[in-house]
């Protein structure tokens, strides 16, 4: 069977019409393939973020990953996150117009079967529970550990002025949760929360806490990498796509 991907730097317009730098990873072929934007952790639009671009390619999703740190760039990106972190985060209407964008330029590709799912890590399984709650054309939503979900109304700000966990009754999609029992944002206090608030509103999701793992345990390069619970969450996230986008 034949096997094949393009990847590549590309730029998308975004909110307001900004240029933004992307990934891109395509599968060779006619397709028509579903379509998932990935939001990066905290740390930045990485190689390890390009990787799982890839992966999902590999799987034969069209699969964009747009720099939401793009605008505070370009330089070190240690600096460009502590700048990011001290203003409160990444505005939560600036991040959805970029996920608008990515979609449209999905949309705009002739291999495309027209279904769209997100996923994100860290602060952005933050933003996949957001999307799936904000953008009406997300199919399926991955959380991989997204903090900040469950929020005490003292902890918002201009930039995030909404706790996700309080947009949960318009979630439009199914939503896979992966977490750690370790972690402590989410704590599995929170994870309890969000599960909670989605059976009160009739929600689809499926959730799975691994033991043994806590924060950032689906990234290789970090010392938090767990094989056992990152093999396990790859398997359980291409069965979620395979059943709600394919």
């Amino acid at each position: 069977m034949y096997e094949g991907m393009i990847a590549e730097n590309m730029s998308i317009a975004g909110h307001n019409g900004d240029i933004i730098e992307s990934y891109l990873a395509r599968p060779l072929g006619p397709g028509p393939f579903p379509a998932v934007v990935v939001f990066h952790h905290m740390p930045g639009w990485d190689e390890g973020s390009k990787e799982i671009v890839r992966r999902l390619a590999c799987n034969n999703y069209v699969t964009i990953c747009p720099n939401l740190h793009h605008r505070e760039g370009p330089g070190d990106m240690a600096e460009i996150v502590k700048k990011i972190w001290e203003a409160g985060g990444t505005p939560d209407d600036q991040f959805l117009g970029d996920l608008e964008g990515a979609i449209k330029y999905l949309e705009s590709t002739p291999t495309h079967n027209g279904k769209v799912g997100v996923i994100g890590f860290c602060s952005g399984g933050r933003q996949a529970y957001i999307a799936a709650c904000r953008n009406k054309k997300v199919n399926a939503a991955v959380d991989c550990y997204g903090g900040r979900v469950v929020v005490e109304p003292d902890a918002l700000n201009e930039r995030n002025p909404v706790a996700p966990i309080d947009m949960t009754k318009d979630m439009n999609c199914p939503l896979l949760g992966l977490f750690g029992k370790d972690d402590q944002n989410p704590s599995p206090e929170h994870v309890a929360r969000m599960e909670e608030e989605l059976k009160k509103h009739n929600k689809t999701y499926l959730f799975k806490s691994y033991d043994n793992a806590g924060h950032s345990f689906f990234t290789t390069e970090s010392p938090a990498y767990r094989q056992d619970a990152a093999r396990s969450g790859w398997k359980k996230i291409l069965q979620f796509y395979g059943e709600h986008l394919q």
